[in-house]
């Protein structure tokens, strides 16, 4: 086989470098200890790591399906469904044994093999039970160039019986971690953007799962520092997500969700429809109308008379007091007056929100006062009269109370 192999010998003392494709094809037999005392012979003769990786991937994705990107290869024996479980507990143990020996002969070097090839490899490994040690070399290698991943490989299901979710949140949970704790210099600000678009991404997919607890939720969620998202877009989608597919969460879960939102890396368009939403606490859509129009004043400042001397983007070289044309004015106006009328929807919005907030208020209040009013007057028609009105005005019942068991039917809540 080493005849087939082709060297091309460069100058400079440089390795060798194979030539053709034909080499990968050549490479590819079923004997796992040839494959491997082939791939010592291709070591040593200097190839480089990243050929060698590419070796191993192309073998690997030939023999076992899961492995394949395309999952169109031939299929081991075993792995049919009407074969015997003799056959399968067969196959399943040649894939163990074939993982484990992929792990061991791997480069020692972080970026030779692609990251999808690698978490293929991990999905494999924990469906077929290989040992501790090498999925924990797995997840270290995916960790080293996890911003190179994608959303369909990254959700890898749960064969695990103590996990109760769909996917392997344990298992995402735990590369973000080691991807966070790596030092500065394997993580750039760009590969931690890219990650945290990621999660976001996984977190959206995710919080569909009925079974996702909150704190493995906010957990995820909250594993990257704040400067990894310039935007909270995805993440704010992925909390209106969970909390459309977990319509039992009390109202001090939702406000722990909404905290790992910053209103303030809002898009329009996201702060407009956060604005809407009725799953969200009362106090975080005030916060978001609030921030917008904090934002609208901003803007707002920056368009007066003197908005091209103090505008930061404009050119420097042109003259403050440069005529402008009456197109340029018109459109200013329009946008200033367009601008105005935005605050004064804002504002009348955040004036209704807190007049629901005083008049809750309010009713607490009338409560305290009906309690300490019986507790004085101690007259049994006094105290049947304040529960009556109390019953009437303060919480949204609307029939008096009878002898037997009163029905309880409460207002719907404002958040």
């Amino acid at each position: 086989m080493n005849n087939r192999v082709t060297l091309l010998k460069t100058s400079a003392g440089k390795p060798p470098q194979l030539v053709g494709e034909q080499w990968l094809d050549d490479a590819c037999i079923l004997d796992m200890d040839y494959f491997v005392k082939t791939l010592s012979g291709i070591k040593s003769k200097g190839v480089r790591p990243d050929l060698v990786g590419s070796i191993i991937a192309h073998y690997a994705s030939k023999w076992v399906p899961e492995l394949s990107e395309s999952r169109d290869v031939t299929i081991l024996e075993g792995d049919d469904p009407s074969a015997s479980p003799e056959s399968v507990t067969s196959a399943w143990r040649k894939k163990r044994f074939f993982v484990e020996t992929l792990v061991g002969i791997l480069p020692p070097e972080n970026d030779t093999v692609p990251c999808n090839f690698l978490l293929r490899l991990l999905r494999v490994a924990n469906m077929v039970g290989v040992e501790l040690t090498y999925k924990e070399e797995l997840e270290k290698r995916v960790s080293w160039q996890l911003d190179q991943a994608t959303l369909k490989e990254i959700m890898i299901p749960s064969f695990s019986h103590t996990c109760s979710t769909l996917l392997d949140v344990e298992l995402v949970m735990r590369l973000v971690e080691r991807f966070v704790g790596l030092d500065e210099g394997f993580k750039s600000s760009a590969a931690l953007i890219k990650v945290a678009k990621l999660m976001d991404s996984y977190l959206a997919e995710v919080a569909m799962d009925s079974n996702l607890k909150l704190e493995e939720f906010i957990q995820l969620a909250g594993a990257l520092p704040a400067h990894a998202r310039a935007i909270d877009d995805g993440l704010y989608r992925a909390v209106d997500t969970y909390l459309k597919a977990h319509s039992k969460v009390t109202k001090q879960e939702r406000k722990l969700l909404c905290r790992l939102i910053d209103c303030r890396k809002l898009s329009p368009e996201a702060c407009l429809h956060a604005s809407q939403n009725e799953r969200l606490p009362v106090r975080a859509v005030v916060q978001v109308l609030f921030t917008e129009q904090n934002k609208i004043s901003r803007q707002l400042d920056w368009s007066g008379p003197l908005s091209m001397a103090r505008s930061p983007n404009s050119n420097r070289h042109d003259a403050p007091g440069r005529c402008q044309s009456k197109r340029e004015v018109s459109v200013q106006h329009m946008e200033i007056k367009r601008l105005k009328e935005d605050v004064v929807r804002l504002q009348n919005q955040i004036n209704n929100l807190q007049n629901q907030l005083e008049k809750v208020v309010e009713k607490k209040k009338g409560f305290f006062r009906w309690k300490k009013f019986i507790l004085i007057s101690g007259s049994t028609s006094v105290t049947d009269v304040g529960k009556r009105d109390f019953e009437e005005v303060g919480f949204g019942r609307h029939t008096p109370l009878t002898k037997g068991k009163a029905s309880h039917r409460w207002r719907k809540s404002l958040s």
